[in-house]
């Protein structure tokens, strides 16, 4: 009786360990993997690329070296930072005009009368 109860509790581990390591490895280690991967393409910014730091300032890479990154403001204020500070390249949001926006020529000319 003693044995019964013992193989029922290992039985019951084994199966924790089983689905813990089945979700370890077919959902958190890619997962993990993946937004490591990010995280570095986001980080390399070139000379001359607009980028955002995780504290939401946005400027253009001035200079990079090893220690530091130097982003320039639009009103010309260069600050260094740290190349971890580095969030991901900025790619704003561009707004293409549709061609119902612009104003037909006769809809000008007749304003003009």
């Amino acid at each position: 009786m003693f044995l019964a109860s013992g193989s029922g509790s290992s039985s019951i581990l084994i199966i924790y360990v089983v689905v813990f390591g089945g979700l370890y490895f077919f959902y958190l280690r890619p997962r993990s993997k993946k937004q490591k991967a990010a995280r570095l393409v986001a980080k390399k910014v070139e000379v001359g690329e607009r980028a955002q730091t995780i504290g939401g300032f946005v400027g253009t890479v001035v200079s990079q070296t090893d220690e530091f990154v130097t982003l320039r403001s639009a009103s010309g204020v260069e600050l260094d930072f740290v190349p971890s500070a580095i969030a991901r390249r900025f790619d704003p949001v561009v707004v293409h005009e549709s061609m119902d926006d612009e104003p037909k020529d006769n809809e000008s000319q007749e304003g003009d009368k």
